[in-house]
């Protein structure tokens, strides 16, 4: 039997029982329905978090107290300004280390009350960290030696204070202490779920008096380019080592970042799409019994066929086709549902969402080996009957 001649049976026998064969298609569309979308929707965060990464700035050195990863426990400080002043000699560039200092604090302008993470820091802060001013001036060296009260606020805090009004020169009051403001931060949005909008910069020496606190929560190095962050990572953090030998420090980049936040996104990514793909393994078992029903129906229709001079391989070609056509024409409806709800998705959410040529050709290729790997048994069945016995047959 021509290919051509198999396939337009198929669609005829499809094209009979409709309804049966929508509901058969149904398990194979939502299970390649749910693997499009979840897979796009842990793809979309992935790159929603590669991106605020990046946008934290480049070649940046994150140095911390105790061991980061997976599980590690967090490590109380020690470090405090002089050890900053240390890790500058070590680096060589003074310009190239920053500080910070983070705590939870109410800002007040008048009636205009919002709770912000203010953030103690030095001038540096801007040379390593990429962080556009909207309006006004950072802080200098002179505002963090003279523990000046003066403050940079971020765009949603300025925007809640101030509404409309321009606020460098104005007054705010930051854990009951009055702070000049000398500048406003373009909106930035958010990094690993922190509101940076929501942020209030002020001298690292003011936030420790502030606060009540010596210590300091971790340095972070901006590297002159690529090649030379890994090395600087292990000479920083060997001389914290040596200067602290009963602690442990991490330095960590935005490469190794990137990739363990990469690498846990990726399994979540796989989980989902495995846990969908349950639903295109139920789906190929409907396929299968709905096509032992079909060869059980159409047993007289074998038998003449056969008994014209039908082969084996004839009648089996026939049934494998109508599976594979079941969950292929599945498989296209669930891709198509599958695009425009992670479209719809990400339009009317805030959920990312990323759609992958990957996923949509995985989709497809399953929803296809699931109509030959549950059609063959049926298809099987029909070609080994006896043509005697199937025009018997009631």
């Amino acid at each position: 039997m021509r290919t051509a001649e198999a396939l337009r049976m198929a669609l005829e026998a499809l094209r009979v029982n409709r309804l049966r064969s929508t509901l058969t298609m149904l398990g194979v569309i939502i299970g390649v329905l749910a693997v499009v979308i979840l897979v796009a929707i842990g793809t979309g965060a992935k790159n929603a978090v590669e991106k605020e990464i990046a946008g934290l700035g480049s070649n940046i050195i994150l140095v911390v107290p105790g061991q980061v990863g997976l599980g590690a426990a967090p490590t109380q400080s020690r470090l405090d300004l002089t050890d900053v002043a240390y890790v500058r000699r070590v680096v060589g560039d003074p310009s190239k280390v920053t500080v910070a200092v983070n705590s939870g604090e109410s800002v007040r302008v008048g009636r205009n009350e919002v709770f912000a993470t203010l953030t103690g820091t030095d001038e540096n802060m801007q040379n390593i960290f990429d962080r556009p001013l909207r309006r006004g001036r950072y802080m200098t060296a002179t505002d963090v030696d003279t523990r000046r009260r003066v403050t940079v606020l971020g765009s949603e805090v300025a925007g809640k204070l101030f509404g409309d009004v321009d606020p460098i020169g104005r007054q705010a009051t930051i854990a009951g202490v009055r702070f000049r403001v000398i500048g406003v931060y373009e909106s930035v949005g958010s990094t690993f779920g922190v509101a940076r909008d929501q942020e209030v910069h002020v001298p690292v020496t003011t936030a420790q008096r502030l606060i009540g606190l010596p210590r300091i929560n971790g340095i972070a190095v901006g590297a002159s380019g690529p090649d030379e962050i890994e090395s600087l990572q292990h000479k920083v953090v060997a001389a914290l080592d040596a200067r602290y030998p009963d602690e442990k420090f991490s330095a960590v980049t935005q490469t190794q970042l990137l990739g363990t936040i990469g690498t846990v996104l990726s399994m979540l990514t796989g989980v989902l799409a495995a846990i969908a793909g349950i639903s295109l393994l139920v789906g190929g078992v409907g396929v299968s019994n709905i096509m032992l029903v079909s060869v059980r129906e159409r047993t007289k229709e074998i038998g003449l066929r056969k008994a014209l001079g039908a082969r084996q391989r004839d009648v089996l070609w026939q049934f494998l086709i109508e599976a594979v056509l079941l969950t292929t024409i599945g498989g296209l409806i669930g891709i198509l549902l599958g695009v425009g709800g992670a479209l719809l998705i990400q339009a009317l959410s805030p959920v990312p969402a990323a759609i992958t040529w990957w996923s949509i050709a995985l989709a497809f290729g399953v929803s296809v080996g699931v109509g030959v790997f549950f059609g063959v048994a049926p298809a099987r069945r029909a070609g080994r009957l006896d043509p005697v016995v199937a025009l018997r047959s009631e």
